[in-house]
């Protein structure tokens, strides 16, 4: 019994299960607040109701002409729900080096990416972001949780704030099981 406690009081001092403040627990991902690419403070919570894609992305990487299908996923869906949130990160070979101004020209230039893009974070290792700590924990999430492997892995969020499924790098915005997924969150009443 003692060891869990310690566990516990260890987990809470590190803002484990905390939102921001160590309050209340996080429940969801509209616990979270986090700058945009523009560094204006967006609660997730502002969301709620709509089916999240939530992807972190990166500039240089082999997967990157995935913005152009998660684009053109956005621009398809967005009026039944679907808002694509990306989030870059530089956790795999440099892959992300810039600053959110160079970050958010190349996407509008290169991609004319119009979905909601945050300020860049750490999506593994020990900076990794409170948002990816939780969409990571495999004790909350079984079956989705475990280590982000590269840039461009997506999670599906519910219009509930559950996680409905993850997807790795490999998989393109218009993957035929992506796609099946979508439809089916989309239609869930809000």
């Amino acid at each position: 019994m003692t060891r869990w406690w310690a566990i516990g009081a260890v987990a809470a001092g590190l803002g484990w299960g905390a939102a921001a403040g160590g309050e209340e627990p996080v429940k969801s991902v509209y616990d979270f607040t986090l700058k945009d690419i523009d560094g204006k403070d967006v609660s997730l919570a502002d969301y709620k109701g709509k089916v999240l894609l939530v992807v972190n992305v990166a500039s240089r990487c082999g997967f990157t002409r995935q913005y152009a299908g998660l684009e053109k996923l956005y621009r398809a869906h967005r009026e039944q729900g679907l808002v694509v949130l990306g989030f870059p990160a530089n956790n795999f070979l440099g892959q992300e080096p810039g600053t959110d101004a160079e970050i958010k020209s190349f996407c509008a230039l290169t991609y004319g990416v119009t979905f909601p893009m945050f300020s860049k974070i750490s999506v593994k290792g020990k900076d990794i972001h409170p948002l990816y700590a939780h969409l990571t924990d495999d004790e909350l999430h079984p079956g989705t949780g475990g280590a982000i492997s590269w840039n461009f892995n997506k999670f599906l969020v519910g219009r509930d704030g559950r996680i409905l499924a993850r997807y790795g790098s490999r998989t393109e915005p218009d993957d035929p099981g992506l796609a099946e997924a979508l439809e089916k969150a989309l239609s869930a009443a809000p």
